[in-house]
């Protein structure tokens, strides 16, 4: 508690400061701050990062955030089955990469492991943005790989004119996906009101040749003595996804600001594709509260509070269908975020932010605790963000500090090292001892715009991540990456370092971006491979939470013509990153180097167009990962047509995906999965979505 209370106090003196500074400054022009920090500006130079939006985030949306992602510059993903594919930045993922609803945590248990889907449905989503730098330290002090936050503004902020909605149903052949989704908004009075609703599902798609990776024979052993040969073609088992969900918001409008709060719940019932099969059930009810004052007093152009509460759980289930294990996560979140007005050239946010979750995990066979404890989290943390703009120089400052505690049940009584029969080791259980953590994460950038086209960025940024309870107290199977979890409870601090260069033309026909970076990592958390294996859960290997000295480098870039113009437009995209430890030997699930270019037309209400991507044979591994992972060649094309018939504007469209039926596996997904389950194959969806 005395952290909380010395976080509010700093944060309110550094309010009061700026309102004294303020009004002694003879500045009567202010800048105007977009306190989100997350549109694309001159400014994504120094923290670089993407919005999809409108038509294009409509063309890519697929079932998952994932997926919806894949394609981007930077970004790639987990793939396990329909149901659970999580964003991977530069190499990074996991706790590495937070994921936000409306600026506030997700709450689910995405985090812990590859085949926990993230609990946000974004067939409503209006807007997902990409944030690295300080822009991301608004949100979090642990997203050394970045972070992404989906919008779907279900709290209207400003009074429609008139009801509005908009609605989108489709039908794709690979898996006899069928989706729809609907949502309104009305004005009742001073109260806007808000209803979207979506449901989706879809059964196990097709798959190009066979299920295995090298055909049916490989017999590929992830494990000591346990070959496994699936020989599946055809449709692949526990690959279905089923999700509905409904949100409710209302909002009070004045005159210098909102009030709001929401409602949501999300229902998912889908299959993890591993050799043994299983499914989960997942569910989620969601509760948001969201107040904006403008101008509230002098020297400030708003104040914002939001808050949420999550409770969230799913149930695994074995390929018979028999309930294994439960998961449960309570989580709770408040911020407030003050944005000042210029002052000596500089605009900014600065603010506070309040977590804290509970997690279970419950083996139901023997109602007892299942892979990590019961374990209590809280966070505090203050931040401050400035962007400033001197002639032709544009600096962004960002400083975020948290204290984090993890709180385990110490009454839980691990199972004997006889009871899970360990072979040629005997790892011991981690000790429950509560842990906290002082994080100090900051950013610093500047932008030269050398011409009116052109500018050269740098950036540093400094993050610092607690470990998760499971990296610091698991101790049990985990089945659908088939190995024993082994935590280690004297974990330290992981700090990254990240050095960024960056090139980027802003202005003509030809717009592009280029950089390059460098992302050292001291005590990097990894999952070790010990040697040693559980002859009593199906040889699943030992692996053991460890730190190491990293370190990523990578380079990417994009050349766009006549982007976003009537005509024939065009880019040339690509990006590669490599994960290496410092003593030797490559990070694990490193995603593959990849090259691609589109093509567009758009003429009256006709849009068309192709795309391309060329990603390469992944051959460096960890030294446990089974390889190489097979180049690909992924073909998709969309063509779509726009009228408006009276006050509803229809767009009918076609989306035609992996054209070539190629065998797609990822390299960041985990050999549990991507030795024994490709991408889908080559498919079509149809569909149509009108707005009014």
């Amino acid at each position: 508690m005395k952290h909380i209370i010395l976080i509010a106090l700093l944060t309110l003196i550094g309010l009061t400061k700026i309102e004294l500074v303020w009004s002694q400054s003879q500045i009567h022009e202010p800048l105007e701050l977009d306190v989100s920090g997350v549109r694309e500006s001159n400014g994504g130079i120094l923290a670089p990062s993407r919005v999809l939006t409108g038509d294009e985030l409509q063309n890519k949306m697929a079932g998952t955030l994932g997926a919806t992602l894949a394609n981007e510059l930077g970004v790639s993903a987990t793939g396990y089955g329909s149901g659970a594919s999580r964003p991977v930045i530069r190499g990074l993922d996991g706790a590495r990469v937070q994921i936000l609803q409306n600026g506030l945590s997700v709450g689910d248990v995405s985090s812990i492991s590859a085949d926990h889907a993230v609990a946000n449905p974004i067939q409503n989503a209006h807007q997902i943005e990409i944030l690295r730098g300080a822009a991301a330290l608004m949100y979090g002090s642990g997203s050394s790989g970045g972070l992404v936050n989906v919008v779907n503004d279900r709290i209207v902020t400003s009074m429609p004119d008139a009801p509005s909605g908009a609605f989108n149903t489709s039908y794709e052949t690979v898996n006899q996906g069928k989706t729809g989704n609907l949502e309104l908004d009305a004005p009742s009075g001073p109260i806007a009101l808000h209803l979207d609703t979506s449901i989706s599902n879809s059964n196990n798609y097709r798959i190009p040749g066979f299920a295995e990776q090298g055909g049916p024979n490989a017999n590929w052993s992830i494990n000591p003595g346990q070959p496994t040969n699936i020989p599946y073609s055809g449709k692949l088992p526990f690959s279905f996804s089923n999700q509905n969900s409904l949100g409710l918001g209302a909002s009070y409008i004045a005159t210098n600001g909102y009030t709001g709060v929401s409602m949501e719940r999300m229902n998912h019932n889908y299959g993890i594709p591993t050799a043994d099969g299983g499914f989960i059930q997942q569910s989620q009810n969601r509760y948001d509260f969201s107040h904006q004052s403008n101008d509230p007093f002098n020297g400030f152009s708003s104040i914002k509070v939001s808050a949420a509460n999550i409770n969230y759980q799913h149930t695994e289930f074995t390929n018979n269908g028999s309930a294994a294990t439960q998961w449960n996560n309570t989580a709770n979140e408040a911020r407030i975020e003050a944005a000042h007005r210029e002052l000596l050239g500089s605009k900014g946010v600065v603010g506070v932010q309040i977590t804290g979750a509970t997690l279970n995990a419950t083996d139901l066979t023997t109602n007892s605790f299942a892979i990590v404890p019961q374990t209590k989290s809280n966070t505090a943390a203050t931040f401050l963000i400035e962007e400033g703009i001197y002639g032709p120089i544009q600096t962004s400052l960002g400083v975020r500090y948290s204290y984090t505690g993890q709180n385990p049940n110490q009454s839980t009584i691990f199972p004997s090292q006889n009871q899970e029969g360990f072979i040629n080791g005997n790892p011991n259980a981690p000790s429950l001892q509560n842990r906290q953590f002082s994080l100090l994460s900051y950013s610093a950038g500047g932008l030269w715009n050398m011409t009116r086209e052109y500018g050269f960025g740098l950036a540093y940024t400094v993050s610092q991540r607690a470990p998760t309870a499971q990296e610091l107290y698991s101790y049990g199977p985990h089945d659908s990456t088939a190995t024993f979890d082994v935590g280690n409870s004297n974990l330290g601090t992981e700090t990254s370092h990240n050095l960024e260069l960056s090139i980027k033309k802003t202005k003509g026909l030809i717009l592009g971006k280029a950089s390059i970076y460098r992302n050292q990592f001291n005590n990097y958390i990894y999952g070790f491979y010990t040697g040693a294996y559980s002859s009593s859960n199906q040889n699943f290997s030992v692996v053991q939470a460890s730190q190491a000295n990293s370190n990523i480098r990578g380079a990417e870039g994009e050349l766009n013509y006549n982007a976003n113009q009537s005509g024939i437009g065009g880019r040339l995209f690509g990006d590669i990153s490599q994960g290496t430890f410092s003593a030797g030997g490559n990070l694990p699930l490193q995603p593959a180097p990849r090259i691609g270019s589109e093509l567009t037309y758009q003429k009256n209400n006709w849009l068309g167009g192709i795309a391309y991507i060329y990603s390469f044979q992944q051959n460096r591994l960890a030294s446990y990962e089974i390889g190489p992972t097979p180049s690909y060649n992924l073909i998709n094309a969309t063509l779509s047509y726009n009228e408006r018939v009276g006050a509803v504007n229809w767009t009918g469209y076609l989306l035609l995906k992996n054209l070539l039926n190629e065998e797609i596996r990822y390299a960041t997904t985990p050999m549990a999965v991507r030795l024994y389950a490709p991408q889908p194959g080559r498919s079509l969806m149809i569909g149509i979505r009108g707005a009014f």
